[in-house]
């Protein structure tokens, strides 16, 4: 008889094994019985939850999102002006939790799976248009092209997490500088 309640434990603990080995390989180049194994269960449990490693890898892209928008939204709830909301977008993209090594991993990973897997490039592409609309809308009171200037900020934080997960020397405190000091160049440009 199945243990009441431990669904949702077994599930974050996948959650956090997928993440964690993904981490590790630096790719999805990791089995089932992997991610099982880091989570202390069976690798038939792990597809009697899941499926499969697809399934499991698209779950810990949910969950990193989730944290993801948690954090953007306990940043603007603290921003008192457009260019602080455009800031706030910016610095959560940035912050320690969002820019782990095996969160950084992970989104290089949905990058790269996304032309080949039409449920990864679908979650992708929300993540896309969710920043380029966040950011439009912190823009649009403040710049003379916010959906420019959107799609270059987004451009630039994607192309920040690509430069973390080549290099060990990409820190989430530098590219929040970097990303900022952007904006501020584009919010200088346009005044």
């Amino acid at each position: 008889m199945p243990k009441v309640g431990m669904e949702p434990l077994r599930r974050s603990a996948l959650v956090q094994a997928t993440i964690a080995e993904i981490g590790a390989a630096h790719s999805l180049d990791v089995t089932v019985g992997q991610i099982a194994k880091r989570a202390g269960m069976s690798s038939a449990l792990a597809h009697h939850y899941f499926g499969g490693k697809d399934q499991i890898f698209l779950a810990a892209m949910r969950h990193i999102l989730s944290e993801y928008k948690a954090e953007v939204h306990a940043r603007l709830a603290e921003a008192r002006s457009p260019r602080d909301r455009a800031a706030a977008i910016i610095i959560a993209s940035f912050d320690e939790t969002c820019f782990a090594p095996g969160t950084v991993n992970a989104w290089m990973t949905l990058y790269a799976a996304a032309p080949t897997n039409e449920q990864t490039r679908r979650l992708l592409r929300l993540y896309q248009r969710r920043l380029r609309s966040n950011l439009t809308h912190a823009l649009r009171p403040i710049s003379a092209t916010p959906e420019a200037d959107a799609e270059t900020l987004a451009a630039l934080i994607d192309g920040l997490y690509l430069r973390a997960a080549l290099s060990d020397a990409g820190t989430a405190s530098s590219a929040r500088a970097t990303a900022l000091s952007i904006l501020h160049l584009l919010l200088e440009a346009g005044a």
